[in-house]
């Protein structure tokens, strides 16, 4: 079973990926910050992290290019998740070091058939 480390500073949106992503067979992690989810990706190594784009500290970019830039997490593909308007974003993203990106609101099937694509790859 794949783990996926969710990271969202909103609680509805941990709790929607959360139900989605266990309904569908994965083991999920969660974390409210940037700086919690870096944390939690060092300390538990999922197979894959899905990270917000937008939030307070720590934002999802800068989590991402950390984790990106450690040896013990780099191998660890991070899915962007933004918002429509912020969809210009997902170039800045993968600059970063995201593998992909998958804007709001997402659905079920996108999601897991998105995740399986990475993890495949």
């Amino acid at each position: 079973m794949a783990v996926v480390l969710i990271i969202d500073d909103s609680p509805t949106e941990l709790h929607l990926f959360q139900n989605m992503l266990e309904k569908a067979g994965f083991e999920t992690l969660v974390a409210d910050s940037g700086e919690e989810g870096v944390k939690a990706a060092r300390a538990a190594r999922p197979d894959i992290i899905l990270m917000d784009v937008v939030m307070p500290g720590m934002n999802g970019f800068q989590a991402t290019r950390q984790l990106t830039k450690d040896p013990a997490t780099a191998d660890i593909p991070v899915i962007m998740i933004t918002t429509k308007d912020q969809e210009t974003d997902k170039i800045w993203g993968m600059r970063q070091g995201a593998v992909e990106y998958i804007v709001k609101p997402v659905k079920d099937k996108d999601l897991i058939g998105l995740i399986n694509t990475v993890m495949a790859d």
